[in-house]
């Protein structure tokens, strides 16, 4: 694969200046208690069948996401009292010959091994061609891409001269960090809209990729969609961190836990000074904290008493930056294409995964 060496811009630290930037907006909003989650729904069922669901605990709106396969949604209650009881009335009860989970807190219950028997949510794979000189196999109920074996290493059966043999594909599973039903949550904990996962799909036509993370060895890759409105929000949001990032205080240790949103020091490359961005925590193990940052489609483990607070909404207006996509007829061999614009066309979306696009690079 080639990767373009069109112009990019490095993410470093924009100048400070005095004064608050007169682009950075206040557009954010809190999160509701008073709402309850819904999931395992029919994959028919429409808004009106879930007020009427829950009529007798005073529905106020409901904000249904279908992700693929899955089916939830977070409707408001009005009142924390009237969550509890509709969890109580309502959680595992048989809703169209499917049992419900209702929660008060906006995450999937924790379900024991009997309740998950037969509902267990496998990766999606997708079929991607390939060349002899990158090959990869997957069996049927592998869960993870194994590592390309090369072609002198594979025995094959002998193949009749005459007969044409069909190109092959490989299957990859969707990364974990890249799955809707993941990035729901992140979206409701940072930003309280789901709306990023319905615009980035409506994406076509040729476009500039600027490449922030890939997995190598996949076709998988975090890019940034390059449009006259996310330069905008590049300058926005960069300027309205460089102004703050000494002055935020850093998180207290028992402050740094899952879920978290906060402000951490990202660096893209060996070479890349580093610079402070959005990120929220995944998960906590000891003294590090393992933290995606929002904007770059990266992960990073830092220590925890390096991050610092981020919790205003004011920071968080401005949606996710980059966005996952998929390189239709060839794998990302390296980090070398990280920084690099792609150029090329978008000619499709994922089938379980529609927020995850399909893009083949303009050779």
């Amino acid at each position: 694969m080639s990767v373009s060496s069109g112009e990019h811009r490095t993410f470093t630290k924009y100048p400070k200046k005095n004064g608050k930037s007169d682009q950075h907006k206040t557009l954010g909003h809190r999160k509701k208690e008073s709402e309850v989650y819904v999931g395992n729904l029919p994959l028919d069922t429409k808004e009106e069948d879930i007020l009427s669901l829950l009529k007798d605990f005073g529905p106020l709106r409901v904000q249904k996401v279908q992700n693929g396969c899955k089916c939830f949604a977070f409707v408001d209650l009005a009142s924390v009292e009237n969550v509890h009881l509709a969890v109580k009335q309502l959680n595992g009860q048989m809703f169209h010959n499917r049992k419900l989970y209702l929660n008060s807190n906006n995450r999937i219950p924790k379900q024991n091994s009997d309740s998950t028997k037969g509902n267990t949510e496998l990766p999606a794979l997708e079929n991607v061609p390939f060349e002899e000189k990158a090959t990869g196999t997957l069996g049927e109920e592998e869960e993870t891409t194994v590592t390309p074996v090369p072609a002198s290493q594979t025995l094959r059966a002998p193949v009749s001269p005459n007969v044409t043999e069909r190109p092959r594909t490989a299957s990859y599973a969707v990364p974990m960090e890249m799955r809707g039903s993941f990035l729901v949550f992140l979206l409701r904990d940072c930003f309280q809209d789901l709306s990023w996962l319905a615009i980035i799909r409506s994406i076509r036509g040729e476009v500039g990729l600027l490449v922030t993370d890939t997995l190598p060895q996949t076709p998988f890759f975090w890019a940034i969609h390059l449009t006259e409105e996310t330069h905008v929000n590049m300058e926005k949001l960069f300027y309205a961190l460089a102004e703050v990032e000494e002055q935020q205080p850093y998180l207290a240790e028992a402050e740094v836990q899952r879920g978290i949103r906060c402000l951490g020091e990202c660096h893209l490359g060996d070479d890349d000074g580093g610079a402070w961005n959005r990120c929220w925590v995944l998960d906590r193990i000891g003294d590090w904290a393992v933290v995606l940052f929002i904007d770059f489609g990266c992960s990073a483990t830092l220590p925890v008493h390096s991050l610092r607070s981020l919790d205003s909404d004011d920071f968080w207006a401005i949606p996710p930056l980059t966005q996952p996509f998929m390189l239709e007829k060839d794998i990302l061999s390296s980090k070398q294409a990280v920084r690099q614009v792609l150029k090329g066309k978008i000619t499709g979306c994922l089938s379980m995964e529609s927020h995850i696009l399909k893009f083949e690079e303009t050779k």
